[in-house]
């Protein structure tokens, strides 16, 4: 029988509400909102261990000082090989501008999968810190969030606020 591996995690109060991070040793694993344990496998054993996420929970919230644009943490992100490509591309996408689901379907090589990028969007494991929010539609409106479309404007909003006092400096 396999050893199951050990995931930390806490739960952490931010400006979009309550944040559940989960980490392996290799890195985040899991952003989710609401703070609630998400299903478990039982691959995995869960041990609450605010002091393991503490570094990731630091960059957050430098993040919404509006201090950190580009994190560096470590993640361990798990998904299919065009999930993977996917949330790369996210990536990419610079703070503070958007990208339509097609511009993410191009760039990954399949141009008319635009849906399928939806779709990896809805499934990213560690939003925000893998930028789902900075995808909208091709005609400007926002499409689906996790976190609620609330959530997704108030991120955009605070990205671009912070972006055009960058700008001015």
């Amino acid at each position: 029988m396999k050893t199951p591996e050990t995931v930390y995690y806490s739960v952490v109060e931010s400006p979009v509400g309550k944040l559940l991070l989960a980490a392996t040793d290799r890195g985040l694993r899991y952003l989710h909102f609401g703070g609630e344990l998400p299903a478990r496998s039982k691959q995995e054993l869960w041990i609450e261990a605010p002091q393991v996420l503490r570094p990731y929970e630091d960059q957050l919230r430098a993040y919404f000082r509006g201090e950190l644009r580009d994190f560096t943490c470590k993640l361990d992100l798990a998904g299919t090989e065009f999930q993977k490509k996917c949330w790369k591309a996210l990536l990419r996408i610079p703070y503070g501008k958007t990208r339509s689901y097609a511009d993410v379907a191009r760039e990954v090589g399949s141009p008319k999968a635009f849906r399928a990028v939806g779709q990896a969007n809805h499934n990213n494991p560690v939003a925000i810190i893998v930028p789902c929010h900075r995808v909208i539609t091709s005609s400007g409106t926002l499409g689906g969030y996790g976190g609620g479309l609330h959530v997704k404007r108030q991120l955009l909003d605070m990205e671009d606020t912070q972006a055009k006092k960058f700008e001015a400096v």
